[in-house]
């Protein structure tokens, strides 16, 4: 045993290895990502991992391992939950053998995530239990008590850390080698494993009176606490705990009130903890489930409490919370005075603006300005994807119209062809998200004889959730070597009229695909391929010519690479961002822009 200091999500992996899970699946998505790296960071003997080709697939090859007897644990962020909630929703029916743990990451905020969408909620949808941790160290623990209630229940459980636990730092001590458990193996059995209308009604009464039980059981577990003794008390579950609990440091007989499982509702130890309350005041981030879950509770009891909350406008309904808002908002409640932070920082200067951008030199811009220069004076819709290339939205580009969810650009291209025929219908999506959610899109799309050109953004990477490997990349999570996936053979197979590859980097032959695709009836690909600058770094950086530049700025305008700048009068490329692209050259009309070697 050692101390380790590691983030929510190392906390997270190291809990399960702790717990000797024996098969780790899951989709890379911010802010759930380290977990899995981090179970194959450390020596782990007989635990198998993967990064699946999304969510569902995760799910599935998890629930296989479980039905073994084995311990299994799927990772995702919240939106790849919707991803898997096919197999989930009826593995909350069929049951597991061996521990099975879903890790949701919630993202309040949202920070990185299309929605604020609330763990909690999906898992009363399906059933199934939930921990929410309120810290790193929570989470190691809550991890290992999460196996050990889905074995004794039989039923998957969820793991539902947010992004400031996933990525705060804290001391755990665990184990220096970890050895996954032994297990029994699948025994066959098809009443049992065979998802059936008859057996889903019997199992269905079942997981009801189950619950029950395990809310019984969850009235005794360790990480619901209540402290404190006042008629007035707060009632916080996950990070927000943390934070009314720093600010309670100061009055420690005000009540708080802790719910680490949220369901199902741990309710004696609620009625426990109100005993003797008049009113509470529920902390909580994204949706009001603590509260609405305690207006049910007290009105099923006809206990005379008021409880205030998202729902009274006495906590913001969407957002982070943080310490700050903890002291203000509990402060109101309480009739304190709340005192703000002393410094004065009328004077300080603001922070600048930094919208998300696509970096210096990624061939994504390059990719959506060929696309760009093709359209010109056509009329054309332009369906973005989740990933870097979402940021093609940005000015001066301005090349996404529409981004919904994965692999959605394919598929919404293909609605817009439909309703208007006058118009060129394009989408865009990179190589990992063709991989986890595009391929259906592309069969849709030609069974349906939709016309519509598909760009696929190749940068041979994830790059957005930290550049984890993929099935086009020759490479798994284990770092064995396997065989490439051929997007352009997969696109072939599926019955594309025309599939072109080409460098982004080269312009003038990116700019003639595209025409070239869009002169031609049916579903076209143009494979726009070159690495992601993270990973491949340049041998030459561009500069410009004073003497040559006539300020015309063309080069700003119509790319806004971040490398580029004026001064002067005059375009000038920073070297420090600079990759040596050599987009800006060839947009120069004077020749002002050429490569200088390092």
């Amino acid at each position: 045993m050692s101390k380790k200091y590691v983030m929510g999500n190392g906390a997270i992996a190291l809990g399960a290895l702790s717990a000797g899970v024996n098969l780790v699946a899951g989709y890379p998505g911010t802010p759930s990502s380290e977990i899995i790296e981090t179970v194959v960071r450390y020596p782990h003997e007989g635990t198998y991992a993967e990064w699946s080709v999304n969510e569902k697939a995760a799910m599935e090859v998890a629930a296989a391992a479980a039905y073994c007897g084995a311990r299994a644990m799927v990772t995702m962020k919240q939106v790849g939950l919707n991803v898997a909630s096919d197999p989930l929703m009826s593995l909350a029916y069929v049951g597991v053998k061996g521990g099975m743990v879903v890790v949701s990451a919630d993202d309040p905020g949202p920070i990185s995530s299309q929605t604020e969408q609330d763990t909690r909620r999906f898992a009363e949808f399906a059933r199934i239990p939930v921990f929410d941790p309120s810290s790193p160290e929570e989470a190691f623990e809550m991890v290992q008590d999460a196996f050990e209630y889905s074995e004794k229940y039989r039923t998957p459980v969820i793991l539902r850390p947010t992004t400031r636990v996933d990525h705060a730092y804290a001391s755990i001590e665990a184990p220096d080698t970890f050895h996954a458990r032994e297990y029994g193996g699948f025994v066959k059995d098809s009443k049992k494993w065979v998802i059936f209308p008859r057996l889903s009604y019997m199992n269905h009464a079942m997981i009801e009176k189950r619950n029950t039980e395990i809310g019984e059981d969850f009235s005794s577990y360790r990480f619901n606490t209540v402290s404190g003794s006042s008629a007035k008390a707060i009632a916080a579950t996950g990070v927000s705990y943390a934070y009314a609990a720093e600010f309670l440091k100061a009055y420690p007989d005000i009540r708080l009130i802790k719910v680490g499982t949220p369901y199902p509702l741990p309710e004696s130890f609620l009625l426990n903890a109100l005993e003797g309350v008049s009113e509470v005041l529920c902390f909580e981030e994204l949706s009001p489930y603590i509260e609405e879950s305690l207006l049910k509770l007290i009105g099923k009891h006809h206990l005379n409490i008021s409880i205030r909350g998202k729902l009274t406008g006495d906590v913001p309904p969407s957002g982070e919370n943080d310490a700050d808002s903890a002291g203000r908002i509990i402060s109101r409640f309480l009739g304190l005075e709340y005192a703000e932070s002393s410094i004065d920082c009328s004077g300080a200067p603001q922070p600048p603006a930094r919208p998300p951008v696509l970096c210096a030199g990624c061939p994504h811009r390059a990719s959506f300005y060929a696309v760009k220069r093709a359209m010109k004076g056509k009329k054309a819709y332009f369906c973005g994807d989740i990933g870097c290339y979402t940021l093609g939205n940005a000015m001066p580009l301005d090349m996404v119209d529409t981004c919904l969810c994965m692999g959605a650009g394919i598929t919404m291209a293909q609605g817009f062809n439909h309703m208007d025929k006058d118009a060129v219908a394009i989408s865009f999506t990179g190589d990992s998200t063709f991989f986890a959610s595009g391929i259906s899109g592309v069969v849709n799309a030609v069974y349906n004889a939709a016309d519509m050109i598909l760009c696929i953004l190749d940068n041979s990477t994830t790059a957005m959730t930290g550049h984890q490997p993929h099935p086009g990349t020759g490479r798994n999570l284990m770092a064995a070597p396997v065989e490439k996936v051929s997007i352009e053979k997969l696109l072939i197979a599926a019955g594309v009229t025309k599939v072109i590859t080409v460098d982004p980097l080269d312009l003038d032959a990116s700019t003639a695909a595209v025409k070239e695709c869009a002169g031609i009836k049916g579903v076209k690909a143009v494979i726009f391929k070159s690495p992601c600058v993270a990973i491949v770094k340049p041998d030459k950086k561009m500069r410009t010519d004073s003497g040559k530049c006539v300020g015309c700025m063309r080069c700003i305008r119509e790319i806004g690479c971040p490398a580029l700048s004026v001064s002067g009068g005059k375009a000038v490329i920073d070297g420090n961002l600079c990759t040596g692209c050599g987009l800006c050259s060839q947009l120069c009309k004077f020749g002002a822009i050429g490569g200088a070697e390092e």
